[in-house]
């Protein structure tokens, strides 16, 4: 019954008519704070949140100074226990206005891991605001920016494909196409085979091969019956042999994205 009733009482997501805003959310505690001045890329508003600024339906940012942390160094944990589990994405700004400030780092750094917060230094007013600012910006941009990007060229297919197997490299793909003439010749391989190549261990062999024989996809329910050899060759058409190498390469990829 405490329990429930502690849970009850547990702060509540409340943001006044502004869960579609696409201002930053400032609670009204960061009054004076030296980087509201600096906010100029995105609007913000003070709005009635639990944490110190708001950057997203889901993203919730708590502000400390270095400076302030010194003198009361209970209340971070106490504005992370009122946090509680609320937002997908929870950050700790940290505003470095100290010059000892490794111990304090250290520190904070044990209770984000525990509390599951992202740790953001940032060294000015300025530079915190900025953070603020992008935080904002990029709410609802997808991740592409930041996704690695594959070349269309048959190198580079073959290289996201083959770097997805544990221990294999760039140098190791590069080894493996000048040996074979096709991604078909690759895939039959067997792991002493591979073993043969330069800079190709026992782990790598077998690891390779193990990926090259291994299903593509993992449907139904566990206790289901499977194949006990299923391999590639399985999974590729029967006229695969035939095809130019850079079709056989697309094939591999469309594989192994669902696979994936």
């Amino acid at each position: 019954m405490a329990s429930a009733e502690a849970q009850a009482r547990r702060p509540q997501l409340q943001i006044r008519g502004a869960q579609s805003s696409s201002s930053i959310l400032v609670n009204s505690c960061q009054r004076g704070n030296p980087m509201l001045p600096h906010i100029k890329g995105v609007a913000w508003e003070y709005a009635d949140i639990v944490p110190d600024y708001q950057v997203g339906l889901s993203s919730g940012v708590l502000f400390l100074s270095l400076k302030y942390h010194r003198l009361h160094p209970e209340y971070i944990y106490t504005r992370i226990q009122n946090l509680a589990h609320m937002y997908t994405l929870r950050v700790l700004l940290i505003l470095c206005d100290v010059s000892d400030h490794q111990p304090a780092i250290r520190e904070l750094t044990k209770a984000a891991v525990i509390h599951r917060l992202v740790i953001m230094v940032a060294w000015s007013a300025e530079e915190g605001a900025r953070y603020l600012e992008t935080y904002k910006a990029f709410e609802q941009k997808p991740p592409d920016l930041i996704r690695a990007r594959v070349g269309e060229d048959p190198m580079s297919i073959l290289q996201s494909v083959l770097t997805q197997v544990r221990g294999i490299n760039k140098a190791d793909v590069l080894t493996l196409a000048t040996r074979y003439h096709s991604f078909y010749d690759m895939v039959r391989q067997t792991p002493e085979q591979l073993l043969v190549l330069p800079g190709m261990g026992d782990r790598k062999a077998r690891s390779l091969a193990q990926a090259f024989r291994e299903p593509f996809r993992a449907d139904g329910a566990k206790n289901e019956q499977k194949p006990a050899e299923a391999s590639w060759e399985d999974a590729l058409p029967d006229h695969f042999e035939s095809l130019p190498e850079e079709e056989q390469l697309r094939i591999a990829m469309q594989l192994s994205m669902e696979s994936s």
